[in-house]
């Protein structure tokens, strides 16, 4: 039996939904010519000092880490195991977090 279309096809290999997204959705170099401009909704105070920036991270991790441990105790299974490994990552975030404050004031 002759097969009607080459295989593969001898077409444009672009779909129509592949122009339409390029059409809609800048170019990485588009988006990296264009200049940044902070917002200012959050912003963090640009005089405040890295120890000061460094606490308030630290403290920040610790309390993402109370809320993780709090919601691991409602989950069994893959969920629980997935909200113990972000916990680790967490933990290693304020032990190098920890150590930067360290060399900054000893």
């Amino acid at each position: 039996m002759f097969k009607v279309t080459p295989n593969p096809p001898d077409a444009d290999p672009v779909s129509p939904h592949e122009a339409a997204l390029d059409f809609h959705i800048p170019s990485i170099a588009d988006i990296k010519a264009t200049p940044r401009t902070p917002g200012t909704l959050f912003s963090v105070d640009p005089q405040a000092s890295s120890e000061t920036l460094m606490v308030y991270l630290v403290e920040t991790l610790a309390s993402v880490d109370v809320m993780v441990h709090q919601l691991v105790d409602h989950l069994d299974g893959g969920s629980r195991n997935a909200l113990l490994g972000i916990s680790n990552s967490v933990m290693l975030a304020e032990i190098t977090a920890n150590r930067v404050l360290d060399q900054i004031d000893p």
